[in-house]
């Protein structure tokens, strides 16, 4: 923030980017915004979030609080508004993510984000994103619009960060396989790919045996090889692949 957004009168998203146009407007350090504004959110966090994340939040806010009146940038690491806002973006997607990947937030905004991450099919970084669409726009009518254009440029790049940094850089497949000759399409990814399969055996309605149905998580690398292997086995199989973000392997003690 002090290094690439503030000197290039670039805001930042959430409850952060309300403070800095506060600060802006009222000439008042930006960290009594951040403690004023995010009353409400922590307040909403240890209701619907619990006690460790409400605490965890509280942390993090006040830290970054006393460290926007502390730290001060009378240079900028860049004057280039199309550098200040993709890395400047990138860094700030990348600490609100490991804020919120290890149970905490340092924007109420997060706390409403995570929230619509739990209930809605959007990812925290999608909803961020929606919800500084307004703050820039905000923005707009203080810094600018051309400065306001670079801001989204920022928040693009961030939301991005916070996905990954969130999630993590697994770039795995689920893949889910329905085929008439899933046993033998098993045993071939078993041999070949080296990969768990997970069985839905077919089962006999009305007379007619059903197709039957099995999972196997593979690697981006493994993915046109299993493809392959699908095609050579049974090019009627139905096969719908999707990202697995983020999977558990757990060991079964005897």
């Amino acid at each position: 923030m002090q290094f690439f957004l503030i000197p290039n009168h670039l805001t930042d998203g959430g409850v952060v980017g309300l403070s800095i146009i506060g600060s802006r407007l009222f000439d008042i350090p930006i960290g009594v915004f951040l403690l004023l504004l995010n009353i409400p959110f922590i307040y909403l966090g240890l209701k619907k979030l619990g006690k460790e994340f409400a605490l965890y939040s509280i942390l993090g806010i006040a830290i970054l609080a006393l460290l926007t009146t502390v730290i001060h940038s009378s240079v900028a690491a860049t004057t280039d508004p199309i550098l200040a806002a993709v890395f400047g973006g990138a860094i700030v997607g990348i600490g609100v993510g490991l804020v919120i990947r290890h149970g905490g937030t340092i924007d109420g905004a997060d706390t409403v984000a995570i929230l619509i991450d739990k209930k809605t099919p959007f990812s925290i970084g999608e909803a961020i994103m929606f919800i500084n669409i307004f703050i820039l726009t905000a923005s707009g009518f203080v810094f600018g619009w051309d400065n306001a254009m670079y801001s989204m440029i920022a928040y693009f790049v961030a939301h991005k960060a916070i996905d990954v940094t969130v999630e993590g850089l697994d770039e795995s497949k689920s893949v889910w396989i329905v085929s008439k000759k899933y046993e033998e399409i098993g045993k071939a990814i078993q041999a070949e790919i080296g990969e768990k399969v997970t069985y839905v055996n077919g089962k006999k309605v009305n007379g007619i045996i059903s197709d039957g149905v099995m999972l196997v998580v593979v690697t981006r690398m493994q993915e046109m090889k299993l493809k392959a292997l699908i095609r050579r086995h049974d090019r009627r199989a139905f096969v719908v692949i999707s990202d697995a973000h983020e999977i558990i392997r757990t060991k079964i003690e005897s």
